[in-house]
């Protein structure tokens, strides 16, 4: 393109106006795709946009505190502790945790250890056939202690490298088979759930105003019978996930308690109710062959006979509950109302632009539509100066 052309392009897209002009086309075909489009958009901005998603409402979300306390009591008969029982001080580890309960289903204990010089566990880099195998002083991120750079027997068949630790080391090598508490599943939890919508000071808690002393007392958590008792079995609660409570209770694993505040501020208070689900937070399938399940090891200390420090080592496995809480408030507000009906008016728009299209690039007649809808007009001040045209 030639310099003066450059300039004319420039100059006419500088200084040229359009305005709007209004062509009627009767035809049935783009009329009436011209009222379908329309009828789409209202049924989205209403049905959609009004309805659905509330499109007339302010939101707020949810700020929720929760505390839980746990009961029952299970009784176990082992060579190591005899008969005993268990009850809520036993088995929930630690006793108060922020949105979440732990609670302690199987045990490997170690009693009496005593820091000692003792035989290191079996594996591969333990093993030793003399002293020569072993280095004074190594230590490894599985290792009981420190090792001394004595090569000990561990047993009747297996020599190890010895260790300054507390003895006799553990022996985590096998998991009780059945789950050592698997009463468990019997227990109960009840959870006390608080909410509040700063945006409009509305608060509220899950043990709803109509539940009395004596129905708390007495009731559990039923989806269909008791949906709104905040005390929940166990067992119960790991089965509404699917899974079962005995398997799970051997390895350990961890649970969510899913409780939803989704509430229409313009409805009565009344209506505003918690909604509970649970469901498996750690993946059993892909956690089954590497690290499976949920386990930590807590001791308790004390002072013996010859008033020398000892402990009792256990290894928990156990389930963790964790409570998490959602929740969305909506209540009527003008200025989203009108910036949504604003938006809606926009979009019929769409439907105008969407025929354009249609008629002046695949209509036979488009030509003909364009000479109808454009039209190039000069300005009249220049049509005086430059004289009419020949």
């Amino acid at each position: 393109m030639s310099c003066g052309g450059c300039c004319r392009e420039v100059y006419s897209c500088i200084f040229d106006y359009s305005t709007p002009r209004i062509a009627l086309i009767k035809s049935r075909k783009v009329g009436l795709l011209n009222r379908v489009v329309q009828l789409v958009i209202l049924a989205y901005v209403i049905g959609w946009v009004f309805v659905w998603e509330k499109g007339y409402q302010e939101f707020d979300t949810v700020v929720s505190s929760v505390t839980s306390k746990v009961k029952g009591v299970a009784v176990t008969n082992t060579s190591d502790l005899g008969f005993r029982i268990w009850d809520v001080a036993d088995y929930i580890i630690p006793a108060q945790e922020e949105n979440a309960v732990f609670v302690m289903t199987n045990l490997i204990l170690t009693p009496n250890q005593t820091q000692d010089h003792c035989a290191e566990q079996p594996d591969s880099s333990t093993i030793c056939t003399s002293s020569h195998n072993c280095i004074p002083g190594y230590v490894t991120t599985h290792s009981n202690g420190v090792q001394t750079g004595k090569c000990v027997r561990y047993n009747d068949t297996v020599r190890t490298c010895e260790v300054f630790a507390w003895c006799p080391v553990e022996n985590d090598t096998e998991v009780p088979k059945p789950a050592f508490l698997k009463g468990a599943e019997n227990f109960t939890v009840l959870i006390k759930n608080n909410i509040w919508y700063p945006k409009f000071n509305f608060s509220k808690r899950n043990i709803l105003p109509n539940i009395s002393a004596d129905y708390l007392k007495t009731c559990v958590y039923d989806r269909a019978s008791h949906p709104f008792c905040p005390i929940f079995r166990l067992g119960s609660l790991v089965e509404e996930a699917g899974e079962s409570f005995q398997d799970m209770a051997i390895q350990g694993g961890v649970m969510g308690i899913q409780i939803s505040w989704n509430c229409d501020l313009d409805k009565k208070h009344t209506y505003c109710v918690p909604k509970y689900s649970f469901r498996r937070l750690d993946n059993r399938e892909l956690d089954h062959n590497v690290s499976p399940g949920y386990n930590f090891r807590v001791a308790k200390y004390y002072k013996d006979s010859m008033n020398v420090d000892s402990r009792t080592l256990m290894k928990v496995y156990g389930i963790r509950f964790d409570i998490l809480v959602f929740g969305t408030a909506g209540k009527f507000d003008i200025i989203p109302t009108m910036i949504n009906i604003g938006s809606g008016v926009a979009l019929l728009g769409v439907a105008t632009v969407l025929c354009d299209i249609i008629v002046f690039h695949f209509f036979k007649k488009r030509h003909y539509y364009r000479e109808k809808k454009f039209k190039h007009v000069e300005d009249y001040e220049e049509l005086d100066n430059n004289g009419p045209n020949p």
